[in-house]
């Protein structure tokens, strides 16, 4: 697990680095700390210690003193007890997810953030991770205020004998009192976790003694009754099995409901995750953070229970509603009570400043959010985060200062479900992918109980308060979009690579071959790029004629694997993928080592795709003597300038701009020797279509413009011509053949392309004029109307080419090679009526079967496109249109 503290950027927000002393690419709590001394082993905390101590005192905190005779009193016993059952079924549906999580691998310091970044990625992690420091930022400072509140009216009303209205007037300013308080908790947090961990043990002892005493207190004193300001004389009867009763409440004056004393209740709940928080200091976190979280939990549901049934057996519910503070009032001796709350409410502060800094501190050794958190990655010799502990302790004496926090307690506590939300889609997502390394030692958990803990943490929120659930789940939107925005990269692995294998694996099954139909055909292409730096003007072209088809960029690599150490080609599919996405095509990679380029081929042809998604179409660059230009030096976004733009050459996994540079080699001068044969080139044509794969060549490519990601043409300007007719045979006339209605069928799908959709479209037909056969008007009709059938857009052109064709010495052989005269005469016919042409679509012959006719071959057809611009010549060999409905 050494990588899981990878940095994901090396930029801030600000776009300003970040020195390596404060979070460089070797930040790590286990690394030097910034005093230059080396970081001691600040793992020490065991289980009771660690999580059992932590996880009791924050599910106690105020609400166990002040709060539990408000439910039972508005709601009665029986729906007082149903809401305890419900809110811990909602917990214990999430400590499941928490504890098969945490048994799956090392834990490291983060807690919650931690298990759902490295769970569901840097995005989902991040935002969940910041709102989940928010929620124990306005927590702790909730605590604080609660306290010092309970200070006011309880300490000194009751034991200080000045006058009530003097001490107001001399400490007035609560700020002092919270100010005071969080010092106190900031000082604990300073020293470490492990003094903080015995503190609580301490305040947990000094509790338990407190609720010792209520439980004692119920049978040890006798019958009283007590004068209630707010509602009148009450009497000590309560029966046991009350109905519920809701009513006003005098503090807030409005009438309670099922729902409103419900999210009261379940504020108790919120604290399950303060154990894994303290993951950082745990010795063994994987055993700990489990075992500790059950038995906490456990625990505080069975003295929740049993505090109820006392107090429905032996409290009027006058007393309850009107008085939070009764417990003090029935006491053998009230300062063991206030002991208890002043206590409580200092450990749960404690403790969600301590969660709340571990968090910060992941969240800044991640660089998620770069230079704003880049200090909080800072730690003291001994391990403790205390950069973190500041910026904690400042935020959260912002909140103290800013008052009142009755209004988002609710938000609190939103955010808290939220989070166990994202805990429960962590370990559903990992259950769904079926990863072989998903192998939780913690077994009692499955995808039910994710899904129903998913539900149950959402509705609660909305119960609680929609307007406040509505919000932090477009707090959550918003956070996700800008660390998407930022692309973060990282090692942790992504969950969503898996669900979408998982998922792609299934419905490629679903992909039966024996289905296809011709009306559902698509391109799928296998384009084979032997230097993209001369190719990437021909693979922006062809990304738009894929038309939502497979795409392919393939590569052979000549060698033989016998005679070298590993595999070469494993090495080099980074940087092709990083291609791929600085051009911004939608397309796979697949490389092969032979010994030839033929040989390659073939094999590419053969082992691309799976199952129904394979290439049905090869497309090959054209050979010839041209001298190609580097692309990559002419596009920006190859270019230096592209890191000022956007610094998106951070995001490639590893694979730079001046690597990805060096990596591909220079383009061919006029000097080098060719990797390719002429026999051998023809030869990869014939294989192809021996093996039912359309053939298209592609010439001129290096002159199209416009085809870039960042291009705003929309083919308004443009124009596409196609050539239906096999002009190297004039005697063949037949415009309806496999291959022509192949041809018409992909300049179609290029029509149909974004930057091509308003691009004009012309079909030429030559004929012959100088008879008086006037049968070329009844194909000029006859094609019309197959135009009309395909439902294609295009002007006709008729092309009379009796002057061409008389160049043409008709021969007993096919195999005869067409005159020079011939081939020029064909080439100034295209000059003439295609020369402000984008893109043209030319018919591509059969090769010959004749190994020694291969340059001839290429030679006419170097002949017939010669100087033309953009040209496509393609062989169709499989029926690509259909007619009916």
């Amino acid at each position: 697990m050494s990588n899981e503290h990878t940095p994901l950027i090396t930029s801030g927000v600000c776009g300003l680095n970040v020195t390596a002393a404060v979070c460089g690419t070797d930040a790590d709590p286990t690394q030097e700390s910034s005093s230059g001394t080396p970081n001691q082993n600040p793992r020490k905390l065991n289980t009771f210690f660690g999580v059992m101590v932590p996880t009791v005192l924050s599910m106690f905190s105020i609400v166990l003193f002040l709060r539990t005779g408000f439910v039972v009193g508005h709601a009665g016993l029986l729906q007082a007890l149903l809401m305890v059952v419900v809110a811990y079924t909602i917990i214990s549906l999430t400590i499941l997810s928490i504890c098969a999580i945490s048994t799956n691998g090392a834990i490291q310091g983060g807690g919650a953030y931690y298990m759902i970044s490295r769970s569901l990625g840097p995005e989902f992690g991040g935002s969940i991770g910041l709102m989940f420091f928010l929620a124990k930022i306005f927590a702790c400072g909730g605590y604080v205020l609660g306290l010092v509140e309970v200070l006011l009216v309880f300490c000194f009303t009751i034991y200080i004998f000045f006058p009530l209205n003097d001490l107001l007037h001399l400490l007035y300013p609560i700020m002092l009192y919270s100010a005071v308080i969080l010092l106190l908790c900031l000082l604990v947090c300073l020293v470490g976790a492990h003094i903080y961990s015995r503190t609580a043990f301490v305040i947990l002892l000094v509790v338990t003694v407190s609720l010792l005493s209520v439980f004692i207190s119920s049978v040890a004193v006798k019958p009283q009754e007590f004068i209630i300001t707010h509602h009148g004389p009450s009497s000590s009867f309560f029966p046991p099995f009350s109905l519920a009763g809701y009513s006003l409440d005098y503090s807030t004056n409005s009438v309670m409901s099922f729902a409103t004393v419900f999210a009261v209740m379940f504020t108790s709940c919120t604290g399950i995750m303060a154990g894994a928080n303290m993951s950082g200091e745990l010795k063994n976190p994987s055993v700990a953070i489990p075992k500790g979280t059950i038995i906490a939990v456990s625990y505080t549901f069975i003295v929740y229970v049993l505090l109820f049934l006392m107090i429905s057996a032996t409290c009027d519910r006058t007393l309850l509603i009107q008085d939070y503070g009764f417990l003090q009032r029935i006491n053998l001796w009230p300062p063991f009570v206030t002991i208890g709350i002043y206590c409580a409410s200092l450990s749960a502060a404690m403790c969600a400043m301590i969660g709340a800094s571990r968090i910060l501190h992941a969240l800044a050794l991640d660089h998620l959010f770069g230079l704003p958190l880049a200090p909080a990655a800072i730690t003291s010799a001994s391990g403790n985060p205390w950069v973190a502990v500041l910026f904690t302790w400042g935020l959260t004496q912002c909140v103290v200062f800013a008052g009142e926090l009755n209004v988002i307690a609710g938000l609190v506590t939103v955010f808290y479900l939220l989070a166990y939300a994202a805990v429960d889609l962590a370990c559903l997502a990992l259950e769904w992918a079926s990863a072989p390394n998903f192998r939780p030692t913690f077994q009692l958990f499955s995808w039910h109980t994710c899904l129903l803990g998913i539900v149950s943490c959402l509705a609660m929120m909305f119960v609680i308060n929609p307007v406040y659930s509505s919000g932090s789940i477009v707090l959550l939107l918003l956070l996700l979009l800008f660390l998407h925005y930022r692309s973060p990269t990282s090692s942790w692995g992504y969950i969503s690579q898996a669900l979408i294998f998982h998922q792609v694996r299934k419905y490629l099954l679903m992909l039966d071959v024996r289905k296809d139909h011709v009306k559902f055909w698509r391109p799928q292409v296998l384009l084979m790029v032997a230097n993209p730096r001369s190719s990437s003007q021909l693979i922006l072209f062809v990304n738009q004629l894929k038309k939502g088809g497979l795409y392919v960029l393939g590569h052979v690599q000549l060698g033989d694997l016998d005679t070298l150490p590993s595999d070469p080609v494993q090495q080099q599919y980074n940087f092709w993928m990083s291609l791929v996405d600085k051009l911004g095509v939608k397309a796979f990679v697949d490389l092969t080592l032979s010994p030839t380029v033929r040989q390659g081929t073939q094999h590419l042809l053969r082992i691309t795709g799976l199952g129904g998604m394979k290439p049905n179409m090869l497309i090959l660059g054209f050979y010839d003597s041209c001298t190609p230009e580097d692309f990559l030096l002419q596009d920006s976004a190859f270019c230096d300038t592209a890191v000022e733009r956007g610094g998106e050459d951070e995001f490639n996994f590893g694979v730079d701009l001046p690597s990805l540079q060096a990596h591909f080699p220079p383009v061919r001068d006029a000097e080098s020797p060719r990797w390719l044969a002429p026999e051998e080139y023809v030869g990869i044509i014939s294989d192809a279509i021996k093996m039912n794969k359309s053939v298209c060549l592609g010439r001129y490519f290096f002159q199209l413009e416009g085809e870039d990601k960042d291009s705003k043409v929309d083919g308004s300007e443009r124009i596409i011509d196609v050539w239906p007719l096999n002009l190297l045979q004039p005697g063949s006339r037949d415009y309806e053949d496999v291959c022509s209605l192949f041809l018409l069928q992909m300049a179609c799908v290029l029509n149909m392309s974004n930057k091509w959709r308003h691009a004009k479209m012309r079909i030429f037909l030559n004929v012959g004029t100088a008879s008086s056969d006037q049968g070329w008007m009844v194909n000029e009709e006859a094609f019309r109307e197959l135009l009309r059938k395909l439902r294609i857009r295009a002007s006709i052109k008729i092309v009379p080419w009796d002057s061409v064709v008389q160049h043409h010495t008709p021969t007993a052989e096919p195999a005869q090679a067409p005159s020079k005269s011939f081939l020029s005469a064909v080439n100034h016919m295209l000059m003439e009526h295609s020369s402000q042409a984008t893109v043209r679509f030319l018919y591509l012959p059969q090769p010959p079967s004749q190994r020694s006719q291969s340059q001839v071959f290429l030679a006419q057809l170097e002949a017939v496109t010669n100087e033309l611009g953009p040209t496509l010549l393609i062989h169709g060999v499989t029926p690509v249109t259909y007619t009916d409905l």
